[in-house]
């Protein structure tokens, strides 16, 4: 790293000599004959919010999806909604023939009512000691029974209208009016709307930086210039093989509908926040022999400052150690510095990307 300075002083020193004796012959020049400073731009070591993240690809997912499946076996004999239809938690889907259900319904309730006049006339038998103990628990269990067999019933013939088990929106349909269906048949899909869900994988080795509760940001390939943000609430215990990975999911809310599962997504998850951290531009960084410098500028004079880097973002980097809040680093006129360099320092201000994406080191 010497004989790198030393041969930038070198060049330093040539400038220098040429500036002088370019004046030689003026009155007095400038600065009172010393040595012109080189003009540098520098920028001032700030403080900033910077995020370590993981940079991850995954899909959206519905929070919940099920294929509907009738309760009771018939035919089709009404659809309630259409493909696509939104709609609420209990809200009439598919109707089934239930004609033979209510004769049967009303069948039993005869014979319930049926029961419960036995029962009543053996009571009264009771009180009267005209009937035995014997008489009125079978009245009772025949009434009992009756009321069984009549709910039962009366519980199938509800059933015959498939509702939605949750909010969502209605898929493809599998039936047509008209086809007989037993319990095993799909009628249609079912899916949530809001929220969703973003799944993606994220390698074995951040294992221990995840939790439930942590910050997702991601974008959508099908939505572009739009960016969505959620709360990790699912962190699959499991290695999965052969890739080494861990499931990750994260809610994530969906107002606009515009979300729908199976859509790509670029996710970054958020492991940690700084809100004190110090940054500079990228550009002040230079690399030398391995190791990282800037070139820091004090009493009018530069020196190079070995400094450890952190988050990166779009022109700005976190500078870990090395330079403190304060400190003017030189980011234009790198070139001909050397240790000790007198220089004329500009500031310059170097705003952020207004749509910056933090990159893990």
């Amino acid at each position: 790293m010497r004989g790198v300075w030393y041969v930038m002083l070198a060049g330093v020193m040539l400038a220098a000599g040429a500036c002088k004796k370019g004046r030689a012959g003026g009155p007095g020049g400038f600065g009172g004959g010393g040595p012109m400073g080189l003009p540098v731009e520098v920028a001032v070591a700030r403080v900033d919010t910077v995020r370590d993240e993981i940079a991850a690809t995954g899909q959206i997912e519905a929070v919940q999806s099920i294929d509907l499946r009738p309760e009771v076996d018939g035919r089709i004999v009404e659809f309630l909604v259409r493909e696509g239809q939104e709609v609420e938690q209990g809200t009439p889907l598919f109707k089934v023939d239930d004609a033979q259900l209510k004769a049967q319904v009303a069948q039993l309730e005869a014979q319930r009512d049926l029961a419960q006049q036995a029962l009543a006339r053996t009571k009264e038998l009771a009180k009267q000691n005209a009937s035995s103990a014997a008489d009125l628990e079978r009245a009772e269990a025949t009434a009992r029974s009756a009321q069984a067999e009549y709910d039962l019933q009366r519980i199938r013939l509800d059933r015959t209208t498939v509702r939605a088990p949750f909010a969502g929106v209605v898929g493809q349909r599998y039936v047509s009016v008209g086809d007989y269906v037993t319990t095993s048949t799909r009628l249609a899909s079912l899916h949530t709307v809001n929220p969703q869900r973003a799944a993606f994988q994220v390698p074995e080795r951040f294992a221990r930086l995840l939790r439930p509760g942590q910050e997702v940001t991601f974008r959508v390939a099908a939505i572009p210039g739009h960016d969505f943000s959620g709360t990790v609430d699912f962190v699959d215990p499991v290695v999965q093989l052969p890739g080494r990975t861990i499931l990750v999911k994260a809610r994530v809310p969906n107002g606009e509908r515009l979300l729908q599962p199976g859509m790509f997504i670029e996710a970054h998850l958020v492991t940690a926040v700084r809100p004190k951290a110090i940054v500079i531009p990228e550009d002040a960084v230079v690399p030398v022999q391995g190791t990282t410098l800037v070139w820091v500028v004090k009493d009018g004079k530069v020196a190079p400052q070995p400094v450890g880097l952190g988050v990166r973002t779009p022109g700005f980097v976190e500078v870990t150690s090395g330079v403190d809040v304060g400190t003017q680093v030189v980011v234009g006129g790198l070139e001909l510095l050397a240790p000790g360099a007198p220089v004329m320092a500009k500031v310059v201000e170097r705003k952020p990307a207004a749509t910056a994406d933090p990159q893990r080191r």
